[in-house]
């Protein structure tokens, strides 16, 4: 139901700030939360923050993960994460994803739409 396209990754130095965008396209009228995941090598994919609709915002439990901040741009279609103070540990692909139900939540299982991913590289 929303077809999406990540852009913005690429090879960073640490400390290093980012923005990752996220292209939508979904049929008119449809209210989707978006949401930003990471996976690692070797790692399981896991959250980093999603935003819904009307812009409220879910953050990820990690602390860490304070440097991201989503937002999104509803009249573009557009959803954004902004990273900053990049460590070498935030290396990963990043994927953009849609919950077509609009609930915004941290699990992954109730996102039915992906993206490819893109991929992030920080150097230390």
């Amino acid at each position: 139901q929303v077809q999406l396209v990540e852009s913005g990754g690429g090879l960073v130095q640490a400390g290093d700030s980012l923005r990752l965008a996220c292209a939508a396209s979904a049929r008119t009228g449809l209210r989707y939360a978006m949401g930003w995941f990471r996976q690692a090598p070797g790692k399981e994919r896991e959250f980093v923050a999603s935003i819904d609709w009307s812009g409220h915002r879910t953050t990820s439990t990690d602390p860490d993960k304070g440097r991201f901040t989503i937002s999104r741009d509803n009249a573009k279609n557009m959803a954004y994460l902004d990273m900053n103070n990049l460590k070498p540990e935030d290396t990963a692909v990043y994927y953009c994803a849609a919950d077509s139900l609009d609930r915004g939540v941290r699990d992954q299982l109730w996102y039915d739409n992906w993206g490819q991913g893109t991929q992030v590289t920080v150097s230390s």
